[in-house]
């Protein structure tokens, strides 16, 4: 038996388009709370691979001085998993906030070339403060264990990671919609 239904299926082209929101820049520059902003706006997953790397594997990190050898390839696994997840909630027409790294040029074209089908869908926030600025901004973090808060950033791998950044050059920002976040509009 079958029977009639006097539903209707909402129009998909009144939906909007599911979106990636990507959001880079240097450690402490201020990402975490924009993202959370950004969540709450766009009712988006977050997606954020220090979440991930804390939850997964710091049990587990060796104090080893070339933490570095042990971090990378766990990094690319979350990086993996966080990708299938990312395109699982697109697909299910939900928005995500991404807060992977992606902090050099080579990462960031990696990324744009995997996205495909959503490489057109993609928002990418740029978020930065001077160094010293972010410096404290870390030390406290670590100290404080806040809201926003998934690993302590030894003062080593904070001025790695800020030799590493490289902000999007010219060409990226004529490829991709990229959105610079100046610091008084994210309230880090």
């Amino acid at each position: 038996m079958h029977a009639t239904s006097t539903h209707t299926a909402p129009a998909a082209a009144t939906a909007p388009s599911p979106r990636i929101h990507l959001v880079i820049g240097p450690v402490g520059a201020g990402k975490s709370t924009f993202v959370r902003q950004l969540v709450q706006q766009h009712r988006a997953v977050p997606l954020n691979l220090d979440d991930w790397m804390a939850t997964l594997f710091s049990p587990d990190r060796p104090d080893a001085a070339d933490v570095m050898a042990w971090y990378v390839p766990r990094t690319l696994r979350c990086l993996e998993q966080i990708w299938k997840t990312a395109e699982a909630v697109l697909h299910a027409g939900g928005d995500v906030v991404l807060e992977v790294g992606l902090i050099q040029q080579h990462q960031r074209d990696a990324f744009y070339a995997r996205m495909g089908p959503w490489a057109d869908a993609t928002v990418v926030y740029v978020l930065d403060a001077p160094r010293e600025v972010r410096r404290a901004r870390v030390l406290r973090r670590n100290a404080e264990q806040g809201a926003t808060f998934s690993m302590v950033v030894p003062p080593r791998i904070f001025e790695l990671a800020s030799d590493l950044w490289q902000p999007p050059a010219e060409v990226e920002c004529a490829n991709h919609t990229v959105v610079w976040v100046p610091v008084a509009d994210h309230g880090a």
